[in-house]
């Protein structure tokens, strides 16, 4: 556990140093296949903190890479459709969704874009495919409302960035032993979970008893 959260440490450093080009592939990561939740905005505000001046370069960085990987995931509902959906999303959420995305249309991607962590990006991205929304439209309204939010968390980074890479240099060792603790409690419910649920001779996961019924 030690060791992956080491090695997670060095990726993220070389992320950092990539400046843009690293913003480009966490941004194709988050939004795809590797959801990081608030790890663009945070190296963002690192980059911003870090040179003030190029502040629009990081912010236009950021959008393209997340647009990108919004593309991704665009395609995998295109492609998977309504069936495919439904094994990835919980049929309570999904139906909210669907709701969404049939009244609002594109702002029911333009409007999850913009908003921070933790509320729910790929269940809207994967139904706009399912639902084929215009691609043109789709990456624009996607692209707009990242553009809008990497603006104010490069603001954000501005005013309060400093302030944060001292805190961070300060407490770098602590945060570790927390993330490690997390980790390992974590595992530990994990493993009780799976085992209750042998034990009344149920799947380890809710998915899995989903497809098997």
């Amino acid at each position: 556990m030690l060791a992956e959260l080491l090695i997670a440490g060095q990726v993220w450093a070389k992320i950092r140093q990539l400046g843009p080009v690293g913003e480009v592939l966490l941004g194709l990561a988050d939004a795809s296949v590797v959801p990081t939740p608030g790890s663009l905005d945070i190296l963002l505000i690192l980059l911003v903190a870090s040179e003030r001046q190029h502040w629009w370069i990081y912010v236009i960085a950021a959008t393209i890479g997340s647009t990108l990987g919004a593309y991704v995931t665009y395609g995998i509902g295109e492609k998977g459709g309504k069936e495919g959906l439904e094994k990835r999303i919980p049929e309570k959420k999904l139906r909210k969704v669907y709701r969404w995305s049939e009244k609002y249309g594109v702002g029911a991607v333009a409007v999850p874009a913009l908003l921070p962590p933790p509320f729910p990006l790929s269940p809207f991205l994967l139904a706009a495919g399912v639902l084929k929304v215009p691609k043109t439209k789709f990456l624009s309204a996607y692209a707009a409302g990242r553009l809008v939010r990497y603006s104010i968390v490069a603001w954000l980074g501005m005013r309060y960035g400093k302030g944060l890479i001292h805190w961070i240099q300060q407490y770098s060792k602590p945060i570790i032993w927390v993330l490690i603790g997390l980790a390992v409690l974590g595992g530990i419910a994990a493993g009780i979970y799976i085992y209750q649920r042998k034990r009344k001779g149920l799947p380890a996961l809710h998915s899995a008893e989903k497809r098997a019924a």
